[in-house]
């Protein structure tokens, strides 16, 4: 199985945050891939393929810096084989400018308090993490991060990511998926 879980905050106020291009991730494939909601818990929501026990698609339903607690729950509920880096965590990042990505194993950001929440309760940093990058500021104009992050994409800069970058992504997540694990979607 493989769990593929968007990192965000919870709640309209939250959904076009810079911060929550995890979730937002995680609804531009869900359709693609033809998940629908088969859980909602306190913590999190979960997407399934109907007859299909191969990809788990997840939001977040906890702040971003209790996300390892979610984390910890889905992973306990999904068993993952063959080994915990079946895990996919998807992530705004400001080391990364908009427009580019990176996914990586077991390497993240220089600081993600999900990421961290993420590493203490689980207690590995041996999982995926797309970087999806986010940084739009000026360079003579930048506001502190913790700030910017809980700002909403401008209209262009949601345009470029579902037009241009999610797809890119998601098309290298189907090639990484079937060379590392077999998976074909």
């Amino acid at each position: 199985m493989i769990l593929i879980v968007g990192l965000g905050n919870p709640g309209p106020k939250y959904q076009n945050n810079r911060h929550n291009v995890g979730h937002q991730f995680v609804d531009f494939i869900a359709p693609l891939l033809n998940c629908s909601i088969v859980k909602k818990e306190k913590l999190f929501s979960t997407m399934k393929q109907s007859n299909n026990e191969t990809i788990v698609l997840a939001k977040l339903q906890t702040f971003m810096n209790l996300s390892g607690l979610a984390v910890k729950k889905l992973v306990s509920h999904y068993p993952l084989v063959p080994s915990p880096q079946s895990l996919i965590i998807i992530h705004d990042d400001l080391d990364i400018p908009l427009g580019k990505f990176h996914i990586q194993f077991a390497s993240g950001p220089q600081l993600h308090n999900g990421i961290e929440s993420v590493e203490q309760h689980l207690k590995t940093k041996d999982f995926w993490r797309v970087r999806i990058g986010v940084d739009n500021r000026l360079p003579d104009k930048k506001i502190p991060g913790e700030a910017y992050t809980l700002q909403n994409f401008l209209f262009d800069e949601k345009k470029l990511l579902a037009t241009e970058i999610f797809p890119k992504i998601f098309e290298q997540l189907k090639v990484d998926l079937k060379n590392q694990f077999k998976v074909i979607i």
